[in-house]
Parts: structure tokens; C-alpha cells; sequence
């Protein structure tokens, strides 16, 4: 994707938020490339740090069973798999510092059920970065849900993974029609 003067001012640092998927124990030991995933996380979150970005984390927090949907229980089966084979599963993987924020949700998307887009407008935030796991599933679906409530989506193509690289790369390729896709060495250009 081109950098221009649009798109840098579209992402200065002080329009964005940036949001950690869901990166946990259970799914980070899952994922087909975790020490690079890892490495460029840890660089992301020390840029945004650094440029008072701030940072979400999105935490799984599964309903009780009474009360998860259908379509999730029958679906998640995989998940409840990997938690089960997983001590401390559900804990957060990179460890949020104290100015960062925790949100603990229930679905693939980041605004169903959370405060998150009333803290991103009650801010002036309108660009929100993603990373995380899994790339075809939340990243995607909150990314999409951002784009579809007005916000400017960036997916950080080389800070989002999956369980498939093949599903991956093809959510990738899908994203890069509606919303900005770019590798974390373009922020860092781009946040100078």
C-alpha cells in the first residue's frame, strides 16, 4: 500500500488506538509463526508506548455455558480443546503495562458487548491498528465491524496470525480490498 500524505495523517499517532487481539496463551501456542509474531508484537507495543498510543487488549472471556450462543459452543469446540490442554490459557501472552487497557469480551467482535467504540469516540480516536489472533476470525470480524461504524481500520500484516497460514494469507488478501493492510516497518516510517 502507498504511503501517502493521506494515510500518514490518517495515522498519526494521535488519531489512533491500537488493539491486541486476543493474544493468549491457548492461541499463541497454537499459531504457525509464534517467535517472529511475538517479536514484532513486543515492537508494535513498544512504538505505540513510545508515541502515547493507546493500546487495547482483547481477552477471551467465555460465558457460562448456560448462556454462550449455539453457533459459538458448536464452533468452539477447538478452543475449548486448546484451553483444556493449556494451564493458564486464557491469560494474556504480552503482559499490558499499567496505562494500557484490558477488555475482557465475549464475542469476534471488539465492539459487542464492551465500552470500546464509546472510549475510542469520547477520545477523538478514528484509526484503530490490529494485531493479534486469529487473523481470519476476530482481527477480521472486529476490523470489518470498525470500518462498517466509520472508523479507519489498519491491519499490521506481520503482527496478526492464525492456526492456518493458508487462512491467514487469504484474509489478508480479502482485507486488502477495504481497508488499509501494511507491514509494522510502515508505522514505524510512518510515526517517524
Amino acid at each position: 500500500m502507498e504511503i501517502d500524505d493521506e494515510l500518514k495523517a490518517l495515522m498519526a499517532p494521535q488519531n489512533c488506538a491500537l488493539v491486541i487481539w486476543d493474544v493468549q496463551n491457548m492461541l499463541v501456542n497454537t499459531i504457525f509463526n509464534k517467535e517472529e509474531f511475538l517479536e514484532v508484537n513486543n515492537r508494535v507495543i513498544t512504538l505505540a508506548h513510545d508515541h502515547k498510543v493507546p493500546i487495547f487488549f482483547s481477552k477471551i472471556t467465555p460465558l457460562p455455558d448456560r448462556f454462550e450462543s449455539v453457533g459459538r459452543k458448536y464452533f468452539g469446540k477447538r478452543r475449548t480443546r486448546a484451553l483444556n490442554l493449556t494451564p493458564d490459557g486464557l491469560d494474556l501472552t504480552l503482559q499490558p503495562q499499567e496505562m494500557d487497557v484490558v477488555l475482557n469480551k465475549n464475542t469476534a467482535s471488539i465492539f459487542i458487548g464492551t465500552n470500546f467504540e464509546l472510549v475510542l469516540r469520547n477520545a477523538g480516536i478514528s484509526t484503530i491498528l490490529f494485531t493479534g489472533i486469529a487473523t481470519e476470525i476476530g482481527v477480521e470480524s472486529s476490523a470489518r465491524d470498525a470500518l462498517n461504524r466509520g472508523f479507519f481500520p489498519v491491519i499490521l500484516s506481520d503482527a496478526v496470525s492464525s492456526f492456518s497460514q493458508e487462512s491467514h494469507n487469504r484474509s489478508l488478501e480479502n482485507l486488502k480490498n477495504m481497508m488499509a493492510v501494511l507491514p509494522s516497518s510502515d508505522l514505524k516510517k510512518i510515526w517517524g
